[in-house]
């Protein structure tokens, strides 16, 4: 600076003139550097210890130092005369200890729209012209010094009318943390935490209608197995579901809940019919085996609860086992038969609610997941026989700036049905921690409020249209929001039929986008094709082996159900999963198919020109099989034929359950040598079943050697028959000589009669032709194993 004052007292050069303005500036450089570091004094407070200043640079690194937590927020939207009430956590993240720290109200200014809630909402660091000065006064915390990793637990009251505010509208709160650190020993910002405030002291005019869906989805739990009794007792996957239904157990909590709620209901259909299964005898899988199930009682009283919770209601049924309609247009309509499960499931989803619920349940809304469509996705979906697709407003991206109203017609008879985005993945987040719930219940208070405020003379419908499977802590901050929502000061509820029959806003967008716009990321979490292919393989055997059932619904209701359930929305990003249980229900089926076969034959010796080729069909199903024909064919006619000189013989098969049948075929042969003979079952639709039985029939012509055998013993009977007649004469001429001595010696008693030297010689056994040797299908037709 002296060098500077010399340069004042003389009158410099051009050259010195230059050095000094290059003097001036460098020496400026660090003079603005310390300014931009020197702290910035808010607004003094009543304590000493307010009285503290803050750095830009400060601003952005040290107000993240604490982790501010405000856990909660009563009342959530206060009128006038209220108190606010304000508690949460403060949590040392640096490694520095934190000293004579304060925790501080902040109100920031009003947000003047939708898109300003976001951004606020998505920022970090501390800025006192955005967050606003701290309300001071007696509204505020010491906290002790907080060692780093140490938390400390706070809580505020501060009555509304301190706050300031003015007209009504959504209002950002902040709660700071300011302190010292050894490295910093001034006072600054070290962590804050902002909410919104909706600020709506009396009713609005014109109040904003909110359709909330309440979703009754799960995962799948029922397998396609049956038990081998009359009642078919249920196999359960695993007994998971009985800790849903459980007290305390997210599908409780969610009939709980949603029964003091004005909510419309979204059920799957597979979802009430597989606990009602659970109401009666059920076993669940245990590795190889399975085991009794013992929830029926819990099941049961789900089951009445939900009875109760939806009377007065809207129910609206998702076709049964909610398909996964996004995968089934990207990658199941490449496999064919795929679509053709569609309608189906609709149908059963209607009975279904109705049986099981009493209330007659829409169908007309197909639901896509994440609410994403594209055309595909829009002409899957109504030829399930919807007219109503339930999207969401991220998909059909809208331009307007206000929020139109959610049904508008896309085409074809077709309305979409937009959910709000925001409002819809409010609380998908990790709601378990009470700071996560608050931030998520205000932040969805707010925008339901900025909803209202954007055009206030008009009337709006908005839906929300949650995840598919809120877990238990989701599912109770939806419900907190909603009962905030209940005062009815700036919305009131509605439901989705009445949304959807809504005057559609001729400025929202009515473009479905197109198939590049699909998300990336849902993409990539549908079900493979490999899925739709084993729907099929399965659909295929189960219609083979339904048209030979006597009692086909005992097979057909399992497995079309299970068949349903591997299309089901809950298996994405489970490709492992759905393949197994695919697997497993194609095994059972087969398992099943196999019960109705041909017993295996040895080969057979034919002896003769004719005889009776039997092939055995055994039935070990509970149930009896018709519509069957066995099939026999020969595979050398010129040496074999069968059935009065056909190559390929049939006959019907009808067998009862748990016995087998003999099917006899008639065959002739005509020379030497074996023949291999195929028996094969069909339908009667001529499609084969099961597999075919091969084995082979030795034909044996009489020859020479044979019938001198049987001339041989045709003369041994000729010669016994032959001595046998003379023996009974000699013995018949005897008798008379003694009749005619005691003829002439008068009438005493009679002489015995003396018995032939050459008595009868028994027969030789081989000879014998006897009932034991006599062959019933008559000579040359006896058929040996």
């Amino acid at each position: 600076m002296a060098e500077a004052a010399d340069f004042q007292g003389t009158d410099p050069s051009p050259a010195r003139r230059w050095l000094r303005r290059v003097a001036a500036t460098v020496a400026a450089v660090p003079l603005l550097a310390g300014l931009v570091q020197l702290p910035v004094t808010p607004a003094a407070s009543a304590a000493p210890a307010a009285s503290m200043t803050t750095s830009a640079a400060t601003t952005a690194a040290g107000s993240r130092t604490v982790s501010v937590s405000l856990d909660t927020l009563t009342p959530s939207a206060p009128v006038k005369g209220d108190t606010l009430t304000l508690s949460g956590t403060v949590t040392n993240k640096g490694k520095e200890t934190v000293s004579q720290a304060q925790v501080d109200v902040r109100l920031g200014t009003r947000l003047s729209s939708r898109g300003a809630i976001e951004d606020a909402a998505r920022r970090t660091g501390f800025s006192q012209r955005r967050d606003g000065k701290p309300l001071g006064g007696t509204y505020l915390v010491e906290v002790p010094e907080i060692p780093s990793g140490a938390s400390r637990e706070f809580t505020l009251d501060v009555p509304v009318d301190k706050l300031g505010l003015d007209d009504a509208g959504v209002y950002q709160l902040g709660v700071s943390l300011s302190g010292r650190t050894p490295s910093e020993p001034y006072d600054q910002v070290l962590g804050i935490d902002r909410t919104f405030l909706p600020w709506q002291p009396a009713a609005a005019k014109n109040k904003t209608q909110i359709t909330v869906l309440w979703p009754l989805i799960s995962t799948t739990h029922l397998s396609a197995e049956t038990g081998s009794d009359d009642q078919q007792t249920p196999v359960f996957e695993s007994d998971a579901l009985a800790a849903e239904l459980a007290p305390g157990g997210r599908l409780e909590r969610l009939v709980t809940l949603g029964a003091e709620l004005p909510v419309t209901w979204v059920i799957d259909p597979d979802l009430l019919a597989t606990v009602e299964a659970m109401t009666r005898d059920y076993q669940v899988r245990n590795e190889d085996t399975t085991v009794a199930g013992k929830n029926q009682g819990i099941a049961k009283q789900w089951l009445n609860s939900l009875d109760k919770a939806v009377q007065g209601d809207k129910v609206v049924a998702l076709p049964y086992g909610d398909p996964d309609l996004a995968s089934l247009a990207h990658r199941g309509k490449r496999v064919s038969g795929s679509l053709s499960h569609l309608r189906p499931a609709t149908e059963l989803a209607e009975s279904t609610v109705e049986t099981i619920l009493h209330v007659k349940p829409s169908v007309e809304y197909a639901w896509p997941a994440n609410g994403a469509v594209d055309p595909s996705i829009v002409d899957v979906a109504t030829s399930a026989g919807a007219d109503k697709v339930i999207t969401r407003s991220d998909s059909m991206r809208e331009h307007l700036p206000y929020t139109p109203n959610a049904a508008r017609p896309i085409g074809g008879g077709t309305t979409a049905v937009v959910s709000d985005a925001a409002l819809s993945s409010a609380f998908e987040g990790d709601m378990s921690r009470a700071g996560d719930s608050t931030e998520a219940v205000q932040k969805f208070l707010a925008h339901t409020l900025a909803v209202t405020h954007e055009r206030p003379g008009t009337g709006r419908s908005v839906v929300v249209a949650p995840q598919r499977m809120p877990t238990v802590s989701q599912a109770e901050s939806m419900a907190s929001a909603l009962r905030i929502l209940g005062a009815e000061r700036w919305s009131q509820p509605s439901d989705l039929i009445t949304a959807a029959t809504a005057e559609p806003d001729p400025r929202a967008t009515t473009s479905v986008p197109s198939a590049g716009k699909y998300p990336k990321a849902l993409s990539r979490r549908e079900l493979p094709e490999a899925v739709f292919q084993q729907v099929r393989t399965t659909q295929d055997t189960l219609d083979n082996f339904k048209v030979i059932l006597t009692a086909a619904y005992r097979v057909v209701t399992p497995f079309g159900n299970a068949i349903k359930r591997e299309m089901s929305t809950s298996w994405r990003g489970r490709p492992q999963e759905v393949t197994e249980y695919g697997r497993g229900v194609q095994t059972h089926l087969e398992s099943l198919t196999d019960e109705v076969k041909l017993i295996e034959k040895s080969d057979l010796t034919l002896s003769g020109r004719s005889a009776t080729i039997p092939v055995t069909v055994q039935n070990k199903l509970v149930q009896g099989v018709e519509h069957l024909v066995l099939r026999l064919k020969s595979t050398k006619p010129t040496r074999l034929k069968l059935n009065g000189g056909e190559t390929v013989a049939e006959l019907p098969v009808r067998i009862d359950g748990g016995h087998s049948q003999s099917v006899k075929f008639t065959a002739s042969a005509n020379a030497n040598g074996p023949v291999p003979v195929e028996a094969q079952l069909y339908t009667e639709d001529g499609r084969p079943y099961g597999e075919a039985m091969k084995f082979t029939v030795k034909v044996s012509e009489i020859t020479s050697t044979v019938m001198l055998v049987i001339a041989g013993g045709v003369l041994l009977l000729v010669l016994a028959g032959v001595r046998m007649y003379s023996q009974r004469k000699r013995a018949a001429a005897r008798g008379d000589e003694a009749g005619t001595v005691e003829e002439t010696e008068g009438d005493g008693p009679a002489q015995p009669v003396a018995e032939s030297d050459d008595p009868v010689q028994p027969s030789d056994p081989a000879t014998d032709t006897g009932p034991q040797s006599t062959d019933p299908s008559g000579p040359g037709e006896k058929v040996e194993h």
